[in-house]
């Protein structure tokens, strides 16, 4: 089941994110994650959660730009549970993900690290579009490639 994360989720999912091996390449720690969370919801960000049997099993973490990049969205980060990978929980979270962008934004964009193939190729197979590369963009020792879709059709756009 796909919902919007409650007041009750971040410290799981401040969990879910410290305990990734990619996000521990980010320096992601328990306590950043928690004020990662709390600042995005601050902020008004989207964050969709994946659940079974009650445990979170994934992460969809939305943020818009509604006059920037032609209305833009952001998917900062799509994170799956290590016991929930290859059940299409990824492929549900980005499907509602999108859905919920739309309301907001006429594209989608999200950056994946260079060397994660798995990852590129996941999103290659939803229709994004590889737009090019940042070399150290957020750490010196990782490398960004940038992916874009569009939303909306041109006749559909946002103002």
């Amino acid at each position: 089941m796909i919902a919007t994360a409650d007041a009750a989720d971040p410290p799981e999912l401040a969990a879910l994110m410290a305990g990734s091996a990619l996000l521990q390449r980010y320096r992601v720690t328990l306590d950043s994650a928690l004020q990662s969370l709390k600042t995005a919801q601050e902020a008004g960000d989207l964050l969709l959660v994946s659940r079974h049997q009650a445990a979170i099993t994934g992460l969809a973490w939305l943020s818009f730009a509604p006059r920037v990049l032609n209305a833009a969205a952001y998917l900062r980060l799509l994170l799956v549970a290590e016991s929930a990978r290859n059940t299409g929980t990824g492929s549900r979270l980005l499907e509602a993900a999108e859905v919920r962008a739309r309301d907001h934004a006429n594209h989608l964009y999200l950056l994946v690290t260079t060397d994660n193939t798995a990852a590129r190729r996941f999103y290659q197979r939803y229709g994004y579009r590889h737009v090019g590369d940042l070399p150290g963009l957020v750490w010196p020792d990782l490398d960004e490639a940038l992916y874009h879709k569009t939303l909306r059709p041109h006749a559909d756009r946002l103002g």
